[in-house]
């Protein structure tokens, strides 16, 4: 009978791990997210039906309860936040996540009943270290994500020696547990590891936080994985593999796309430089502004059309208004796109999820790589909130953005920008393309100026 519950429970950890992968799998495409969230959930019942099946010392009204308010905080923060807090809410859920790694292992270090070898000792190490540092971090890109904490890079003297320090006392106590299976070593580098995930986050400027969201990802999974073995899990294991190394995957292609080293990223050295302050230097300067009735004349009479979504999209929820304007200039015979940069918004994926919320067709969605060389035949472009992603101050040296690839608006004939005021975007610095004697401001918000052209169409 024990053998028959054994094999039954690996069956179904192996399938569970299937759908977890075949979920991964089908959230690469917009088309498919759907069924790779639908098996991803699959696979999560699954597991923890069959850990309840095999938990025989376990106590199921304090399970059920602890699932079902989880499930219940799920449902309700799903359905009250809106797209422009999902950044937040993916950080917060990775701090869960790291919480967890180190709330097991510490469990498990005080499981006098149970003797750990060498080789558990050095997962419940890995598996603690890197929870704890995910936890504390992930606190800090939520705060500094949904405006809690500032943006703006906090750096000192001697900022990196305080992290090599604290690096190697983590490490130091870390083998004095693994020597002599100390308790309060064990602890002492949880706190220490904590410490350190705030001191590699608040360097880190709020113009690179996409790309630390997607290593904090990554860092999750790895901690999951490593509690996996402590547990003798295995699809703890995969799937904490799976989400570790896609994460890696894709703060790697993010890196690419910001002109920034992985390496910088995972040691928190990057984003510490004070992003160039213009405010002064643009109100100085002149720029040519316009109503909708300009805006809807311009597009009306363009052959092409190409729209860039960015942040102030989300934030005024503006996605259905825009969809109509697309369905309306292609109804006149117009051209339409939508060019997507890959740290559009404060996530990847942001805008390409905020369109299919609208029903865009996936067709007209393309990716940066695949449209910069379209630009410069385009009559219009229609950047809306967007700003650092098409500033053109990426093309020069010495700038906090410089080799950053941006869509090239610039290129285009005709370029209309609609912003709420002039503020600097997210990296703090002035965007050249608004003074281009191409270019014309549609000030306001984005809904409301959306609609606007509408009614002047």
């Amino acid at each position: 009978m024990i053998a028959v519950n054994a094999n039954l429970t690996s069956s179904a950890y192996l399938i569970s791990a299937v759908l977890f992968i075949f979920s991964l799998k089908g959230l690469a495409s917009p088309t498919s997210a759907r069924l790779g969230n639908t098996l991803g959930m699959a696979g999560m019942v699954l597991a923890i039906l069959t850990t309840l099946f095999v938990g025989h010392h376990l106590i199921y009204s304090l399970v059920g309860f602890a699932i079902l308010s989880g499930a219940i905080v799920g449902v309700l923060a799903a359905k009250r936040v809106p797209m422009t807090k999902m950044p937040e809410l993916v950080a917060l859920m990775h701090s869960f996540v790291g919480l967890s790694a180190v709330l097991i292992a510490i469990a498990a270090v005080y499981n006098t009943a149970e003797t750990h070898t060498a080789v558990q000792r050095i997962e419940l190490f890995i598996g603690a270290f890197i929870g704890a540092i995910t936890f504390t971090a992930s606190i800090i890109a939520f705060g500094k994500l949904s405006g809690k904490f500032s943006s703006k890079p906090i750096v000192f003297n001697h900022q990196h020696l305080l992290n090599l320090v604290i690096a190697l006392l983590l490490l130091g106590f870390g083998i004095v547990y693994y020597i002599q299976d100390s308790q309060f070593a064990f602890l002492i580098m949880c706190a220490l590891a904590l410490v350190l995930g705030i001191t590699l986050i608040i360097p880190i400027g709020g113009a690179d936080m996409p790309v630390v969201i997607s290593m904090l990802n990554s860092y999750s999974g790895w901690a999951a994985a490593g509690i996996g073995f402590t547990l003798n899990n295995s699809v703890l294991i995969i799937a904490g593999a799976c989400v570790g190394s896609s994460g890696a995957i894709l703060s790697y292609i993010m890196c690419k796309a910001m002109n920034r080293h992985i390496l910088s990223v995972m040691l928190g050295g990057f984003g510490g430089d004070s992003a160039i302050d213009t405010a002064a230097n643009s109100a100085q300067k002149a720029v040519k502004s316009g109503s909708a009735d300009d805006v809807a004349f311009l597009m009306t009479n363009a052959d092409s059309v190409i729209i860039v979504p960015g942040y102030g999209l989300a934030v005024s929820r503006a996605q259905h208004a825009l969809q109509e304007l697309t369905s309306k200039l292609i109804s006149k015979g117009v051209h339409v796109k939508y060019a997507i940069h890959p740290v559009a918004g404060r996530m990847p994926g942001h805008m390409n999820v905020l369109l299919a919320e609208a029903d865009v067709p996936y067709e007209q969605v393309v990716e940066m790589e695949d449209i910069n060389n379209e630009f410069g035949h385009t009559d219009v472009v229609f950047v809306i909130g967007a700003n650092d992603v098409v500033n053109p101050a990426a093309k020069k040296p010495g700038t906090a953005i410089y080799g950053m690839p941006i869509l090239e608006a610039y290129k285009a004939k005709t370029i209309i920008v609609n912003k709420r005021s002039m503020a600097a975007g997210y990296a703090g610095l002035d965007n050249e393309l608004f003074y281009l004697d191409k270019t014309m401001m549609v000030f306001g918000d984005a809904k409301h100026v959306i609609e606007d052209i509408l009614k002047a169409m």
